[in-house]
């Protein structure tokens, strides 16, 4: 069994992770922690997991994450950076869902998230954990930057016409949607119930930090800079992201084969049939990017849309597709849940 360790279990990103690891054949959990909730159980706080987890929350100072074989860092930016060396300098694998280790340009970083980097060491070691991209170097992994959610949808979404030159790469546009979920489980007034339910509204747009670790990964792909519009918009939904992705054409060919083919062998890709709306609704809950393109009156822009649950595939569930290689796992293990509807 792979004992795991999750610091910062009290957010829907950690509970999202207890709900799959709570179920994954290959993984004890044997630690969470928490420096707020210390001493409670988890089951207390996350009902719905009665009878599944039945660990306390520890407080991060004491807890043994040391005999770990792997630890997730399901906390606030800039945590993982301070305890992640020393997880890592003892053997132990590390995943990181926050924003740590995402940038390779550590300046560039500072500049995005307003801190200085604690151990930017560790930046150019870690492997950006998108499979679909990065499979090969995961498997061999001490450190994994699970990437965004936004920028999950959007990559996923734009990779086959970037990696075949197919687009102009100067003028990508991404506008993109996301359940207030994505906001993180605290209290704060643009998420309350009043404010964001009834509501839908732009943020961020001149500029996001999910940006740069877009433009970054559509850059290599690319094989050179790219140039990139992105727009994120809140709605009075919990989960969710619909990605509407936009970019002029540059070499005319069957997009839908050049889709269906790059995917083929993606177990956590649903290319849709020509014509197809994707909605948010058919991948909550699973790990799963669904994704539809069109060439809207046979004109010069092709348009790509790419739903995920902003928890599972753009958090969680992708953090477990990650462990999964890293140990060598079937990459689909624990991860067979089918999207809930209604």
């Amino acid at each position: 069994m792979i004992r795991v360790g999750i610091v910062g279990g009290t957010g829907y990103t950690g509970v999202e992770l207890l709900r799959l690891l709570a179920r994954h054949p290959e993984v004890e959990i044997a630690s969470i922690t928490s420096r707020g909730d210390a001493g409670t159980e988890v089951a207390q706080m996350f009902p719905n997991l009665r009878g599944r987890v039945r660990l306390r929350f520890e407080d991060p100072a004491s807890a043994d994450l040391n005999r770990c074989d792997l630890v997730f860092f399901a906390t606030p930016n800039g945590v993982a950076m301070q305890q992640a060396p020393a997880l890592l300098d003892a053997g132990v694998r590390v995943i990181d869902l926050a924003a740590d280790y995402r940038i390779r340009d550590v300046a560039d970083w500072s500049r995005w998230y307003g801190m200085q980097h604690a151990s930017p060491e560790w930046v150019g070691k870690a492997v950006y954990g998108l499979p679909e991209v990065n499979r090969a170097a995961i498997r061999n992994a001490r450190l994994v930057a699970n990437p965004g959610c936004y920028p999950t949808a959007v990559q996923l979404g734009f990779m086959p016409l970037v990696e075949g030159g197919l687009v102009d790469p100067d003028h990508l546009v991404a506008d993109a949607k996301s359940g207030v979920s994505g906001a993180g489980r605290k209290a704060e007034v643009a998420t309350l119930f009043a404010e964001a339910s009834d509501n839908f509204k732009a943020y961020a747009v001149p500029g996001h930090r999910h940006l740069p670790e877009i433009r970054q990964g559509l850059s290599v792909m690319a094989r050179k800079p790219v140039g990139l519009t992105f727009v994120p918009h809140l709605t009075p939904m919990i989960r969710g992201i619909h990605a509407t992705l936009y970019a002029r054409i540059a070499t005319t060919v069957d997009f839908q084969a050049v889709f269906t083919e790059r995917y083929r062998n993606e177990p956590f890709v649903d290319v849709l049939p020509a014509g197809s709306h994707p909605d948010t609704r058919s991948v909550r809950a699973a790990n799963t990017c669904r994704i539809a393109v069109h060439r809207p009156q046979d004109g010069d822009v092709v348009v790509v849309l790419s739903v995920i649950d902003n928890l599972v595939k753009g958090a969680a569930g992708q953090a477990v597709q990650n462990l999964n290689i890293m140990f060598g796992l079937p990459e689909t293990e624990g991860l067979q849940q089918i999207a809930v509807l209604p």
